[in-house]
C-alpha cells in the first residue's frame, strides 16, 4: 500500500508498505481521509522520536472486524491501551503506561490506504456527517476535554489564546457554555470567522491583565503562554492544549503567590465530539484550507506548513457517496 513514511526527520511517499494485519480485538480499515495537525508537523521536525506512518485524525471503512462494523464509516480514539496497568484499571487509558498511539509512538498512523485500531477505539460517523467534516472528531475531542478537566459556567470569564485550527474549535465548544469568552490572536482574517459566530475576538494588547478566571493557551509558545498567564486572577486555571516543542521559561514564584492551577490537556470525548458535528454546533467546514490525494501528500505538507493555512486534509479514496 501507498504512506507517507517518516524516518530520521525526512518524510517519503512509499509505495510497498505491507497491509496491516489487525490482530485479535482489532480492526482493519480503508483510510477515506486524514488530517494534518501541528503534532504531524512537530514530529518532522523531532519533537518526539519517531519511526513509521504519521498521520492520526482520520475516517476509514471498517474492512475486517465486527460484522456490525464491516463497511461502516468510523473514526478512532487515537491511544491504544493494554487495558492491565494502573490507568486503565482506573478508567484512564489514555496514559495507560504501556499504549500505543496512532501516527505518534510505536503504530503506524493515518496516512497511508490502510491502518488498524482495537475495536474499542471506533466510532461510528452518523450518516448526515460528511467525510471530510468528521476528520475534526479527534480535535473536537481534545477541545472537549478541557469542560471534562474543569467545570466552566456562564459566570466565568475565560481567555483562549491562539486563532489556529485547534483555538477555533476549543472557541466554538467553550462558547456553548455561554461563558464570558474572549479568543485573542494574530490574525484578523481568522479571528474574523469567530467574530462572524457572535464570539467576541481581538489582538493580543486587546487582554486585560488579571481580570479572567480560566485561561487557555493553544499557542504552544512563550509568547502565548505569558499572555494567557497574565491575564488570570488569583486562584485562575491556565490550560495548556498545545504541546510546546523546546523549553518554557516562565515565572515559577508568580504562579505559587497567585496560587494558579496549570492544566496540561490532550486527547478528549469521542461520543460529544461527534454529536457536536451532527448537530451543527460546531462548524469545521470553514476551517479547510484545501485537500490533495495521498499521491500528492508531500506537497500537502508543504502547504500545510505555510504561515496562516488552517486544515489540510490527505484524500486517500473515493468510496461511493462517502466521497464527500
Amino acid at each position: 500500500m501507498k504512506g507517507l513514511w517518516l524516518e530520521n526527520n525526512q518524510l517519503e511517499l512509499r509505495t510497498n508498505i505491507p497491509i496491516p494485519e489487525p490482530p485479535p480485538g482489532e480492526a482493519l480499515m480503508r483510510v477515506l481521509r486524514a488530517g494534518i495537525c501541528n503534532t504531524d508537523l512537530e514530529l518532522i521536525k523531532g519533537y518526539y522520536p519517531y519511526t513509521g506512518i504519521i498521520g492520526h485524525e482520520f475516517v476509514g471503512i471498517v474492512e475486517q472486524g465486527p460484522k456490525q462494523l464491516i463497511n461502516q464509516r468510523v473514526v478512532g480514539e487515537i491511544n491504544a491501551a493494554c487495558g492491565n496497568c494502573r490507568f486503565c484499571r482506573r478508567g484512564q487509558p489514555t496514559h495507560c503506561e504501556n499504549r500505543t498511539v496512532l501516527g505518534i509512538v510505536n503504530r503506524n498512523g493515518a496516512f497511508a490506504e490502510y491502518l488498524s485500531l482495537p475495536i474499542e477505539n471506533l466510532h461510528l460517523v452518523p450518516e448526515n456527517v460528511s467525510t471530510a467534516a468528521a476528520t475534526f472528531t479527534e480535535p473536537i475531542a481534545a477541545a472537549l476535554e478541557i469542560q471534562q478537566q474543569i467545570q466552566i459556567s456562564k459566570d466565568d470569564r475565560v481567555l483562549v489564546v491562539g486563532d489556529g485550527k485547534l483555538g477555533q474549535l476549543i472557541a466554538q465548544t467553550l462558547a456553548l457554555t455561554g461563558c464570558e469568552l474572549l479568543v485573542v490572536g494574530r490574525h484578523e482574517d481568522k479571528l474574523i470567522n469567530l467574530a462572524g459566530k457572535g464570539i467576541k475576538t481581538g489582538l493580543a494588547d486587546s487582554v486585560t491583565d488579571r481580570y479572567f478566571d480560566i485561561s487557555v493557551d493553544c499557542t504552544g509558545n512563550p509568547e502565548g503562554f505569558n499572555i494567557a498567564r497574565r491575564a488570570l486572577r488569583p486562584r485562575g486555571k491556565l490550560i495548556l492544549k498545545s504541546t510546546y516543542a523546546g523549553n518554557l521559561s516562565l515565572d515559577a514564584s508568580s504562579l505559587v503567590v497567585d496560587e494558579i492551577t496549570l492544566i496540561g490537556s490532550r486527547c478528549g470525548p469521542f461520543v460529544p465530539a461527534l454529536e457536536l458535528l451532527a448537530t451543527g454546533k460546531v462548524d469545521v467546514q470553514y476551517l479547510i484550507d484545501s485537500s490533495y490525494p495521498l499521491s500528492q501528500g508531500l506537497e500537502a505538507f508543504e502547504k500545510a506548513k505555510t504561515k496562516g493555512v488552517l486544515k489540510v486534509l490527505l484524500e486517500m479514496r473515493r468510496w461511493g457517496r462517502w466521497g464527500r
